[in-house]
């Protein structure tokens, strides 16, 4: 059995306690529930409401009197006037929406030696208990090959018929035939139709009994699951056992790519646990790097679960979600949550689903986002707010909070990483390139040129904070702003990363040349009172000083314009966090995970350390999904990308080796860890001190290694593989 097995000993009572398994455009939730098993169903295109003109036809005049009202410094009158004249030009994105659920009765009442297990590794999630001394079994597996669900449920009582029946709201229809339970039903609006197939397969006699189907006589029932919007599903024609073969070995190829191990001495002592058990032990002040182990691998399952190519990328809930009206929609938040979704694919070894974003980026939202700049800006390029559906939305929504423009910019950070993961100059050209340059092009359009004493700066908005506020001098609470610190910093970084590319391509010198000079009249950052980073372009106090979003970190990570060049900055970049966490930050999962990965920038393995306690102790449910509350897929993910923050980093030129390293964990390892630059790394360590590592290159590569404290010149050839070993005074 594979040593990354979550291990439950419940059943599951309410839908974020089940199990999850995802093929990337499917996804199924297994209750584990006796006597009737409850198997809640995803498709990834099952959601409400369809493309919106969504910008008022005002739009552009009154953001042009925003601007004005911004630069006279009447802020709080800006807000006035936005609340009173903007409330009905916010639009709203619909939900993604539950399949339904698929319920079997098998009649078992009382149970003994329950177990339920997902094997990450392999993919397979298995129900185990004993029932009037029988052993019944379930397992289950999403096949991304056949883009199905597939079940066997063993163990079954012949004279015990087992019914199969199908929950939700708005369906149109069932039919059973052949073995084959069909349901066709429609989105909360009636505007989009999909079905879901079910074929039955089973040693017993399958009849028809009102909307459900009777099994009797069976000791064994498979199940093969697909769904479709467009169109009938299809399900294969392949034997079971075939596509049970093939998912299982395209999961498992995906997931044995990388590992962590973080030794401890007691370990054998709880590593059978429940994950419930060990969480409580966590929430004791015990630490377990077993459990980090398997929230590591929990991570890269889920999202080998909900990103393949192909697909559309992960959404707030990853391909999983049990409702009609799901919270925040389950939709794209482009504020920091899709894009921290896909933090861990490049470090962690799974590059290529991180594609699912980029398709979406320059499908759905980059002519969108060119139709938002032009009407509602009267500029070029490509814009995107704070969050988008599966139909383009780009334009502001919700509320003031709408007026923040830099989502499309922030994204596009993802796509640089991924070039510079994989020096892959045919993805720059020819997915990246377009997007970035649309983007750059929209802020050099839009930037306002305001003369200073110390020369001319570009400024951007009307803008925001993500989702933040502050107390202007006359102690208003204000919401708009001009150039608050993260726009400076994603907009510079947008900058450099577009004549970075121009530098490599060549495509555009007069626009790069426009890029460069626009980067050179960035506002300054500025140190506040408290010896913290400034969150705006002057020192305000804020009403919540411990809010969730740390959006002026932005430069320290993911970006690293803040590093160990600037110590003045990362002084102040800790006093920040600091002070956040003194008012009691980091209260929901996706923002203790930032944290996570912001202590490992600033090398505090005690930070790290603390804030993993935080997340699994507040944030963390008993099958280790993450809770906001309720769940959110992105505190999963930020927190995967931090655990192996805190033992590889590569950015600035340097690929250091246990950067970040708790003191909990003196002894371990880790394999198939990237580095950028095409590096894949191995290394083992004791006593706090790396011993020994593997370094692989997949192209001509130079760097400085960093390890034990010692910095050494390395150079790979393609496809070179260097095995090195650390003693006291170097390598």
């Amino acid at each position: 059995m594979s040593e990354y097995v979550l291990h439950l000993d419940n059943q599951a009572a309410e839908w974020e306690n089940a199990t999850p398994i995802g093929c990337g455009s499917l996804g199924a939730m297994i209750y584990g529930t006796v006597p009737r098993e409850r198997i809640q169903l995803n498709e990834e295109r099952i959601w409400a409401g369809g493309r919106q003109n969504s910008a008022a036809p005002d739009i552009y005049d009154k953001l042009v009197y925003l601007r004005k009202l911004l630069l006279e410094g009447k802020n709080a009158e800006a807000d006035a006037w936005a609340i009173e004249h903007m409330g009905k030009d916010f639009a709203r994105v619909q939900s993604y929406e539950t399949a339904g659920d698929l319920l079997v009765d098998t009649g078992c009442v009382d149970c003994e030696d329950y177990r339920r297990d997902l094997d990450l590794i392999r993919g397979v999630a298995r129900v185990s208990y004993t029932a009037e001394g029988r052993a019944y079994a379930r397992e289950y597996l999403a096949s991304y090959p056949d883009k199905v669900v597939l079940g066997r449920l063993t163990g079954l009582k012949p004279d015990a018929p087992v019914r199969l029946g199908y929950e939700r709201e708005n369906i149109k229809q069932i039919r059973i035939e052949d073995g084959v339970i069909t349901v066709q039903a429609a989105t909360a609006d009636d505007l989009h139709p999909f079905a879901v197939k079910i074929g039955l397969l089973t040693d017993g006699l399958i009849r028809t009994d009102g909307d459900s189907a009777l099994v009797s006589g069976a000791t064994e029932i498979r199940l093969v699951i697909s769904a479709a919007t467009e169109g009938d599903p299809v399900l294969p024609e392949d034997s079971f056992d075939a596509l049970w073969a093939r998912g299982e070995a395209d999961h498992t190829r995906l997931m044995e790519r990388s590992a962590i191990h973080l030794d401890q001495e007691d370990e054998p002592e709880f590593s059978q646990m429940t994950v419930r058990q060990r969480l409580q032990r966590v929430r004791e002040g015990h630490a377990d790097g077993g459990l980090l182990d398997l929230y590591y691998q929990f991570g890269r399952y889920l999202m080998v679960g909900s990103s393949r190519p192909g697909t559309l990328p992960a959404n707030l809930q990853g391909v999983w979600n049990g409702y009609i009206s799901a919270p925040w929609n389950s939709d794209y938040h482009t504020n920091i949550n899709l894009q921290m979704n896909y933090w861990p694919v490049e470090v962690t070894n799974l590059s290529e689903c991180a594609l699912p974003l980029f398709d979406y980026m320059n499908a759905n939202l980059l002519k969108s986002g060119q139709e938002t700049a032009r009407f509602s800006y009267h500029c070029r390029g490509t814009v995107t707010h704070h969050l988008s559906d599966i139909y383009g939305f780009t334009a502001p929504a919700d509320g003031l909070w709408g007026l923040w423009p830099l989502g499309g910019a922030w994204l596009c950070y993802n796509m640089w990483e991924h070039y510079l993961y994989t020096g892959d100059e045919a993805f720059l050209r020819d997915t990246a390139y377009e997007f970035i340059r649309e983007s750059a092009l929209f802020f050099l359009d839009s930037m306002i040129p305001v003369k200073t004493e110390s020369g001319e700066l570009l400024l951007t908005g009307p803008s925001t904070s993500p989702e933040n506020c502050y107390f202007d001098e006359q102690g208003r609470r204000v919401t708009l702003c001009l150039s608050p610190t993260m726009d400076v910093e994603i907009v510079s970084g947008l900058l450099k990363m577009y004549v970075a590319a121009e530098d490599v391509l060549g495509l555009d010198g007069e626009l790069k040349e426009q890029a460069a000079d626009a980067l050179s009249k960035m506002p300054p950052f500025k140190t506040g009172r408290y010896g913290n980073l400034c969150e705006w372009m002057q020192d305000y106090d804020e009403p919540e000083p411990g809010h969730r979003h740390i959006s002026h970190m932005f430069a320290l990570y993911p970006d690293c314009a803040i590093n160990t060049e600037t110590p003045e900055l990362m002084q102040a970049a800790r006093r920040t966090i600091q002070r956040r966490l003194s008012h009691g930050g980091g209260h929901t999962g996706w923002s203790c995970a930032w944290l996570i990965c912001l202590y490992a920038r600033l090398g505090d393995g005690e930070g790290v350390m603390d804030m993993l306690g935080k997340l699994l102790s507040n944030s963390t449910l008993d099958n280790l999904l993450d809770t906001h509350p309720p769940f959110q897929i992105d505190g999963n993910f930020g927190a995967t990308a931090g655990l192996a923050e805190m033992l590889l980093q590569s950015h600035g030129g340097i690929v250091s080796l246990l950067p970040a390293l708790p003191k909990a964990f003196r002894r371990g390892s880790f394999r198939g860890l990237r580095a950028r630059g095409g590096l894949t790394v191995d290394a083992a360590w004791a006593d706090g001190r790396v011993s020994e590592m593997t370094l692989t290159a997949d192209r001509d590569v130079s760097f400085t290694l960093r390890v034990n404290g010692i910095d050494t010149p390395i150079a790979l050839s393609a496809g070179e593989t260097r095995r090195l070993s650390a003693g006291a005074r170097g390598l």
